[in-house]
């Protein structure tokens, strides 16, 4: 943990680490604390770049869901440098994401430092944008089998909303899903043991296919996008367009057939229906190639039913890139490190 002042607050600029002896829960209650301190805030604007982008999902549904008081917007970054939204001010709140410091992250940062925006920075690698922000999170990679669930971007994300909805107008949930944090790497750490024959039973159907189309919506979609965008089409070369639940009946339903390879995400929650809908449709019109991953599978009923909604996001994703792209990757023989043209060529 940074350096503290008499008063005990974190300096803006320091480090928030993840030493033992503290809860990440708490070190991210004094961030936000300390922001809420110098800033009247209104507004808070989540930004990143690809998958880190999609890891604030999960804080943007929550914020959506539960703050009144406190507006939530999620942007890319470079989207965020060429058009920034006229709100941002003094009354804003910025939490900007990334692992090793992405050019256009950094500049977002740089645009929201002066546009007069509080600044928290989540990162792996010290860089321009810990260098800019007011205030920063290490967080774990979830890509490591040694990273702690709780550790994550998107698990610290969805602390720092719930900080904000309970320091700004108050959250009567905060306890229980505080202490959701606490178990929840238990419980991923079941599910990764249990999903490792469905995965490798999914990855030998899918090895020969050009494209997977993923499914999810509400709490679950921000880790469909991910699926989709990162694990599928970066690291194996696999075309993947990712379809909301909801807007499955306003226009996809129309390529599905008997052989089409499709990947849906059953959410835990009130958007479950939804999902259950386009499951019906798929597994009447669809064929062998339709996969489904139900969250109460990887054990989200074993979080307080009043927060388990929330938690979609943070089981599912890790699953995903751990268990099912590392199936499909053995399975196609695909080294899911290599790339076509990200950090070979100029872009």
């Amino acid at each position: 943990m940074g350096e503290k002042d008499e008063k005990g607050r974190v300096e803006k600029g320091q480090a928030v680490g993840a030493g033992a002896e503290v809860r990440v829960q708490d070190e991210v209650a004094e961030v936000v604390a300390n922001a809420l301190r110098g800033h009247d805030v209104t507004h808070v604007a989540w930004v990143a770049a690809g998958g880190s982008n999609g890891g604030f999902y999960a804080a943007h549904y929550f914020m959506e869901r539960e703050c009144a008081t406190v507006a939530s917007h999620m942007y890319t970054s470079n989207e965020f440098v060429l058009a920034p939204p006229a709100y941002v001010d003094e009354h804003t709140l910025c939490v900007i994401c990334s692992m090793r410091g992405t050019k256009e992250t950094c500049e977002a940062a740089r645009v929201a430092k002066e546009l007069g925006a509080a600044t928290v920075a989540l990162y792996v690698n010290e860089s321009d944008l810990t260098r800019t922000c007011d205030q920063k999170i290490a967080y774990e990679s979830i890509a490591l089998d040694e990273s702690r669930t709780e550790r994550v971007n998107s698990s610290i994300a969805l602390m720092i909303a719930m900080n904000l909805a309970n320091q700004v107008e108050g959250y009567d949930r905060y306890d229980e899903a505080m202490h959701a944090f606490d178990v929840v790497d238990g419980v991923y750490r079941k599910a990764f043991a249990r999903m490792q024959e469905p995965a490798r039973e999914w990855a030998a159907r899918m090895a020969g296919e050009r494209t997977i189309y993923v499914m999810g919506s509400g709490p679950a979609y921000g880790s469909a996008y991910i699926f989709s965008i990162c694990n599928i089409e970066e690291m194996l070369q696999i075309d993947s367009p990712t379809i909301n639940s909801c807007e499955f009946f306003h226009g996809p339903f129309e390529v599905l057939d008997a052989t089409k390879p499709v990947f849906l995400l059953l959410s835990v929650g009130r958007c479950r229906p939804a999902d259950e809908r386009a499951l019906r449709f798929l597994r009447r019109y669809g064929g062998a190639n339709v996969f489904v991953l139900d969250g109460m599978d990887l054990g989200l009923g074993e979080l307080p039913q009043a927060v388990r909604e929330y938690f979609n996001h943070i089981l599912f994703s890790p699953i995903l890139n751990n268990v099912y792209m590392r199936a499909l990757s053995a399975a196609t023989g695909k080294d899911y490190m290599t790339r076509r043209y990200m950090w070979k060529v100029e872009y």
